[in-house]
C-alpha cells in the first residue's frame, strides 16, 4: 500500500467506492485481544499508522497526544505485571462477576508485535476551545488520534486492542514520563489469525452493544 498523498487532499472527492471502503473499515473494526506470537510489524507501516493517528483533529491544534514504542523486553514484563495487577483489583470490584471476568481475555500484551503507550503529554496552556473544559478536550483530542490509529490499522488488516487496566501514575512512572504527563492508553498492535465477527464481549455474553439514540432539541 502506498503512502496516501497529502497534496491538494483537502479539496479531493470521494468516490462511491472508497466511500463504502470507509465504512466498510468502521464497522469492521474490532478491540482486539487475541494476537498471533512472534510477529511483526512492518516499519513502514508503524509510521504510516503513526502518521494517521497524528493526522487527528484536536481542540484548539493542541496535539496532546505523545507516543511510546515499547520495546525493552524488561519494560513490557514490568507493564504486563501492573496490568495484572489491575485485572485482580478490577475482578475483586465487580463482586459476583469476578470469576466470569477472570475467564476473560482482557490484553494482548505478551503475544502483540507492538506495544504503544498513549500519553497525556503536560498541559500546555492551550485555552482556544477548551477554556470551561481543559482536561475533558485534552482527552477527547487524544481519543481522535487513537481512533484514526485504530481504522488506519484495520485497513492493514491489523489487529489493534485498547488497554486501559493500569494505575496512570505507575505507569508514568515505567515510562519515566515528565510530571504532568499521564497515560492513559496501551496499545496492543500486531497481526492476527482472524477479527471477531462480533465484538469479543458481544460474542462471550458479558454485555450487549446498545442501538442508536437521536434525540432532538434536548434529552428527551
Amino acid at each position: 500500500m502506498k503512502t496516501p498523498e497529502n497534496k491538494n487532499s483537502a479539496n479531493e472527492h470521494f468516490s462511491i467506492e472508497e466511500c463504502d471502503a470507509l465504512y466498510r473499515v468502521i464497522n469492521a473494526r474490532r478491540d482486539m485481544r487475541h494476537f498471533l506470537p512472534n510477529t511483526t510489524v512492518d516499519e513502514a507501516i508503524l509510521q504510516r499508522l503513526l502518521q494517521a493517528a497524528h493526522s487527528a483533529p484536536s481542540v484548539g491544534l493542541m496535539q496532546p497526544w505523545r507516543f511510546i514504542r515499547v520495546r525493552n523486553p524488561a519494560l513490557r514484563t514490568s507493564i504486563v505485571a501492573l496490568v495484572e495487577e489491575e485485572r485482580v483489583l478490577t475482578a475483586r470490584a465487580l463482586g459476583e462477576r469476578e470469576q466470569e471476568f477472570m475467564k476473560l481475555k482482557v490484553e494482548g500484551l505478551r503475544e502483540c508485535a507492538e506495544l504503544l503507550a498513549v500519553v497525556l503529554a503536560p498541559d500546555d496552556g492551550t485555552v482556544f476551545g477548551r477554556r470551561t473544559m481543559p482536561d475533558e478536550m485534552a482527552l477527547c483530542s487524544t481519543a481522535c488520534a487513537i481512533q484514526n490509529l485504530w481504522l488506519a490499522a484495520r485497513a492493514e488488516n491489523l489487529g489493534m486492542g485498547w488497554v486501559s487496566l493500569f494505575d496512570p501514575a505507575r505507569l508514568a512512572t515505567l515510562l519515566n514520563c515528565p510530571q504532568g504527563a499521564k497515560p492513559i492508553a496501551l496499545l496492543c498492535l500486531g497481526p492476527v489469525a482472524e477479527f471477531y465477527p462480533r465484538p469479543m464481549l458481544e460474542q462471550l455474553g458479558w454485555r450487549q452493544g446498545k442501538p442508536l439514540q437521536i434525540m432532538e432539541d434536548g434529552w428527551v
